[in-house]
């Protein structure tokens, strides 16, 4: 015991030092500026606005480029989330004003008008940092005058930036971008044209304090009807799926009851009356499951993402994932998925060691690869298809490197530690009654008892509470919109858990009923099957909801939606496992068995 505790005290210092890592901003430039300072400047990537994976380096298209490019050194979390910061062809000098300044002026070739329209024809958008603070803006604008013929269309591209910079004192406190509807350069022919690229700056002094500057970017989601509507909506969710959850607890206790006050009367009743129910399988309830140490791995791997999510919405909640910071989600997500993976070897091993598993090692490789494994061959294919595409998403072979690293030197250290700590914890399991030994037979049973029915009925309860916070989280990662509400989605997080939970209790109890007793596999596919719901709901996403279209886009969103939704299934199987144990524990313990 003394061991265990150890060992979790030791995880729990990990976590807090990686916690106070992440916490530090990026935004963390506190740069006060004397009039003509240089402010920092970086064009980060341009891309289609409908595709959010497919972005690529900001010279790719032929703009103007600054005689000496400089690359901004960037955090692993910005590079996992796709920024390739570089110097900007702009000089926003501190208080310095310029009207209508030349960058360059250039004869676009007819290659280089042909990928300007292509981009221009995609809705290309341009993203920059301006001292930390965001800009984006579309580089050109298609005109259709209500033609139905695209070969009829206009075709433009923007050559005049404003640039709009309010200070406080010796602080740069917001930026906005406007491109000069008028300024444009006609990219309609397959020709070559002259084009002189133009920006214009202006500064206005402001009362907003500086801490207060990131505010503006998560207004959209906390404006007064948002919110109204956004906690109405999930208000309503909530008490659907309480109602529907208390009516069943209502009945099962009921139930319940009857089944005890049954058994205690037939135990005082003549000894040879047969036992029914769930009574007559107490022999075999606790009979270890099949494939003991897939199983073993598979709550490993579900309690150490579940550990995982609670560390994210801790960090969450105390404000690290604040509105572009850059990469902190990223970065936080890999610090700490190495650092629990402590949780998983000691959860899988101590749990295989008690169902009287002997190659501990072997579960442990197996721990080890259950959720990192499809992960890696996931991340594997799509990685290759954005090198394909030249787009940033590709991984530079450095960050590669680096996450081998901390894969090898923390996370299998870490694993292996937690298995030795696990397999010599030497705690048994727990079970009220004896298990006979040889199995009884199952009786036949109708097909919406056999295991996917129960699946669809066990997932659609948990599905319906969190569907409506779906399309927001949604909205935030595959789109442009801005998530900041995580008071909304940790309380929905915990009604999931309740919901998985409870409904697993019930179809486990309605299975023993009906003396079917293999109910270990069966609860965890029914606790998981919440993680199918969502991925069914990726696909009317994807084609009900969304713009995104492309081989990459479409690779990108249905490959990692599915490791998401995959590691969703081992966590939420993991809840409704170890609810259901609990439950069976107790009935058993409740009556008196031969």
């Amino acid at each position: 015991m003394k061991k265990t505790m150890g060992f979790f005290t030791v995880t729990t210092v990990l976590i807090i030092i990686s916690t106070l890592a992440v916490q530090v901003r990026s935004d963390g430039s506190d740069h006060r500026y004397k009039a003509r300072d240089p402010v920092p400047l970086y064009a980060n990537k341009v891309g289609p606005f409908h595709n959010p994976s497919e972005t690529y380096r900001f010279f790719d298209l032929p703009f103007c480029s600054p005689s000496h490019v400089t690359e901004k050194k960037e955090a692993l979390g910005e590079v996992l989330n796709g920024d390739r910061l570089v110097s900007a062809p702009y000089k926003l000098d501190f208080l310095v004003e310029k009207e209508s300044e030349v960058v360059c002026k250039k004869k676009l070739t007819k290659e280089e008008v042909i990928q300007f329209r292509n981009a221009v024809t995609k809705d290309y958008y341009f993203q920059m940092y301006y001292d930390d603070l965001p800009i984006w803006g579309f580089i050109g604008k298609v005109e259709k005058d209500s033609k139905s013929d695209p070969s009829e269309f206009k075709y433009y591209l923007y050559k005049h930036i404003n640039f709009e910079i309010l200070y406080n004192k010796d602080r740069v406190i917001e930026i906005n971008v406007r491109t000069d509807p008028n300024a444009l350069v006609d990219l309609t022919e397959d020709k070559p044209v002259d084009a002189e690229f133009m920006y214009t700056v202006k500064w206005k002094e402001t009362a907003t304090p500086f801490d207060k500057r990131m505010d503006k970017y998560s207004q959209s989601s906390s404006l007064p009807h948002h919110l109204e509507i956004h906690w109405f909506s999930i208000i309503n969710s909530c008490v659907t799926v309480l109602l529907l959850t208390g009516f069943l607890a209502t009945i099962l206790m009921r139930v319940l009851k009857n089944d005890f006050v049954k058994y205690a009367h037939d135990e005082e009743a003549a000894d040879d009356q047969e036992e029914t129910g769930w009574k007559y399988i107490h022999g075999d309830v606790f009979r270890y499951p099949k494939g003991k140490s897939l199983f073993a791995a598979a709550l490993g791997s579900g309690t150490q993402l579940f550990a995982l999510t609670i560390f994210i919405f801790i960090l969450a909640l105390v404000g690290v994932f604040y509105p572009y910071n850059r990469g902190a989600l990223f970065t936080a997500l890999v610090v700490i998925y190495a650092l629990t993976s402590g949780i998983a070897g000691y959860t899988a091993t101590s749990f295989y060691c008690q169902l009287e598993g002997t190659n501990w090692v072997r579960n442990l490789l197996l721990t080890g690869c259950l959720f990192c494994g499809p992960l890696f061959l996931t991340f594997c294919f799509l990685n290759t298809v954005a090198i394909a595409y030249s787009a940033t998403a590709a991984l530079p072979f450095g960050t590669i490197v680096v996450i081998v690293l901390i894969w090898t030197l923390v996370t299998s250290p870490l694993l292996v530690l937690g298995g030795i700590a696990g397999k010599n914890s030497k705690s048994e399991f727990q079970a009220p009654v004896r298990t006979t030994k040889y199995p009884r037979e199952i009786p036949p049973l109708p097909w919406y008892r056999s295991t996917i029915p129960q699946m669809a009925m066990a997932g659609f309860l948990p599905f319906s509470a969190i569907y409506i916070e779906l399309y927001y989280i949604f909205a935030s990662v595959w789109g442009h919109r801005i998530y900041t509400i995580y008071s909304i989605l940790f309380i929905v997080f915990i009604i999931l858990l309740i919901v998985t939970a409870f409904i697993t209790v019930a179809l486990t109890y309605f299975q023993l009923a009906a003396e079917d007793h293999e109910w270990w596999w069966r609860s965890f596919l029914c606790g998981g099957s919440t993680g199918l719901f969502v991925y069914g709901y990726c696909l009317y996403y994807y084609y009900a909801r969304s713009d995104m279209s492309g081989f990459m886009q479409t690779s990108f969103f249905f490959g990692y939606m599915a490791c998401i939704c995959y590691g969703f299934f081992l966590m939420l199987g993991t809840i409704g496992f170890r609810a259901s144990l609990l439950f069976v524990r107790h009935i058993y313990r409740s009556i008196k068995c031969e």
